[in-house]
């Protein structure tokens, strides 16, 4: 037996993208449920730092800034692979999300009547911008847009919105985890779903059903993702066989994890003006990037701090060799006001003062670019009645690199925008679902769920196959990459996903909330995605953003200016790889200015 709810809307995830979506189909007035593995406030958008991307042109440096050069930085930094109208909605829509934002309560640093040092140029604010919202410098942007709260704005953001949430009265089922899509091949109906308290199944029907789960770093060892972001509801829509994934492959790395816990250290370290430092306490950066220093965009930063660490410039630890980020020039006021949630992570979890000692760091994956597929209003390809946003989808913003800023712009722009069409759409869509199919989907997920208890010990265990994954990616499918480990790596990970449909329990039987179980339930979804990552990067003979083949280093826009679209057949063993070519409205393929020029003529 089962409960069931019907709604509406169904938003599956209660991140920033997925509550902004539900509070545009509340303020429709369409009866929305939000489910959530964890209660709201602890979802990891939380955990942002740096700040939002909008061109608001407040701050002194600043100046001259609008939603066209924001644009133009957008579309330079995807290496032009993002969706080029996605991208002007997206940069139009920011300046009017961050003040309504401000409206809700978030917090802003403002612009202050005082006078501050950046890289040996004295920045003086107009007095007349004093009050208004500011922003500090971040990689890869012609001017200073991030607006921030400190450096918690994730958590600022998050809380205001679910404030939002409660005071409109928005139904949120936490400890609640979808496993299946309702659909009959070619529309939704809702989810199959567990509770995490004690194990029961609940089947979750609506006119509009809305993924918003984030991403899946933690298909690899080192991230800075939480522990929750395993790709689960990505897996669920690519698991109906008629669902895309875009861009797999376009996996980040963020120049600055902290070593070994890989913790995120926002790149408003560096938008401060910290410094990067070897072994010898040289700042290496200018020499490769003598224009943007660290603060050229991520794929590139990342790239050359393991150059650097690859000529021997690294240093040593335990955990591999890793480099020094530097703010202790920046004095005690400006770190513990400005940076204050690093600093108080440094010491924690590193046992160092940022203020007197310089912090280990070295690129760690951060986000994936790739996700479910949808179109610019965030209809997800090859079913009706769903949609998708945030890290969970490919809408297709970020191309094959993101900018600092623009991934929490991100969940709160598009929430903004997907919100009102999933609005729009409920308001015509009607629900008649017939209970056959309930039935099916529910003895699926019970089916797959008996399976895995009876194995018991004799199945295979979950644990090793998930660390055997995770160290694949991160061997093979890192920043640098070749045919040879990609190849590795698809054939790996092609056993290891033979072996995953065999998961049994090491433990006492996966009764009532057992953990163990709802890790080997989530084991073979996450290899199939691990397969589709070394796949598409594979397939993929050629270098943009953050996908570097050392055997095809340049960009090649002749061959490979589109986007890799993956389905995954009923009973296949690797992803059927498609593409289709992306959409450019305004600027043409040209040089990024990083300093790396390596665009086929």
């Amino acid at each position: 037996m089962y409960q069931s709810f019907s709604s509406d809307v169904l938003v599956v995830g209660a991140g920033l993208a997925g509550e902004r979506a539900a509070v545009s189909a509340a303020q429709a007035g369409q009866n929305v449920i939000i489910l959530s593995l964890i209660p709201p406030r602890r979802s990891h958008s939380s955990a942002a730092q740096g700040g939002m991307q909008a061109s608001l042109g407040n701050s002194a440096m600043g100046k001259g800034d609008s939603p066209d050069v924001h644009m133009y930085d957008t579309v330079k930094g995807s290496d032009w692979g993002c969706e080029q109208d996605v991208a002007r909605m997206f940069v139009n829509t920011a300046p009017i999300a961050v003040r309504e934002m401000s409206a809700w309560g978030v917090p802003w640093s403002r612009v202050r009547n005082e006078k501050r040092m950046y890289e040996g140029t004295e920045i003086v604010e107009d007095p007349e911008k004093v009050g208004l919202i500011t922003a500090r410098n971040f990689g890869g942007t012609a001017k200073w847009r991030t607006c921030y709260t400190s450096d918690g704005a994730g958590h600022t953001l998050l809380y205001a919105m679910d404030s939002v949430v409660i005071k409109l009265g928005i139904t949120v089922h936490d400890r609640m985890e979808a496993i299946e899509l309702i659909h009959d091949g070619t529309r939704c109906y809702g989810v199959v779903a567990r509770s995490l308290r004690d194990g029961s199944i609940y089947v979750y029907t609506a006119k509009t059903t809305v993924i918003a789960t984030g991403g899946f770093g933690r298909l690899y060892a080192a991230s800075t993702n939480a522990v929750i972001n395993d790709g689960a509801g990505i897996a669920m829509a690519f698991n109906s066989g008629v669902v895309p994934l875009g861009n797999m492959e376009a996996i980040q790395f963020h120049p600055t994890g902290m070593v070994p816990s890989w913790i995120l250290i926002t790149e408003g370290a560096r938008g401060e003006g910290g410094h990067l430092l070897d072994k010898d306490g040289y700042r290496f950066m200018p020499d490769y990037e003598p224009k943007y220093m660290e603060l050229a965009s991520r794929d590139v930063v990342s790239r050359r701090i393991m150059q650097h660490i690859r000529a021997g410039h690294g240093v040593d630890s335990p955990y591999g060799p890793h480099v020094w980020l530097d703010i202790r020039h920046l004095g005690e006021h400006r770190i513990n006001t400005y940076l204050r949630e690093i600093s108080t992570i440094a010491r924690t979890f590193a046992g160092i003062d940022p203020v007197k000692e310089p912090i280990p760091v070295r690129p760690t994956q951060h986000y994936t670019m790739g996700g479910i597929r949808t179109n610019k209003d965030g209809k997800v390809y090859g079913l009706d009645n769903l949609f998708a946003l945030g890290e969970a989808a490919c809408w297709d913003l970020h191309g094959f690199n993101r900018l600092g800023g623009n991934s929490l712009a991100e969940t709160v722009v598009a929430g903004r925008i997907v919100g009102e069409k999933i609005a729009e759409f409920t308001k015509h869509a009607t629900l008649e679902v017939n209970s056959a199919l309930i039935e099916e989907h529910v003895r699926n997920v019970e089916g797959r769920i008996d399976q895995i208890r009876s194995r018991g010990k004799n199945g295979e265990n979950w644990v090793e196959i998930r660390k055997e994954m995770q160290m694949t990616l991160e061997l093979n499918v890192g920043i640098f990459r070749t045919a040879e480990h990609l190849q590795e790596a698809v054939d790996k990970l092609g056993n290891l996903y033979e072996r995953s449909l065999n998961v049994g329990l090491m433990g006492d039987g996966g009764q009532g909330a057992d953990p163990e179980l709802v890790n080997a339930l989530r084991l073979p979804g996450m290899v199939r995605m691990a397969i589709t990552i070394a796949k598409g990067a594979l397939e993929r003979k050629e270098s943009r953003g953050s996908h570097f083949r050392e055997d095809y280093p340049q960009r090649d826009d002749q061959n490979w200016l589109k986007r890799t679209l993956a389905y995954w057949p009923e009973g296949a063993k690797e992803p059927d790889l498609k593409y289709e070519p992306v959409t450019i409205t305004e600027i043409p393929p040209g040089d990024r200015g990083y300093g790396e020029s390596n665009v086929k003529k």
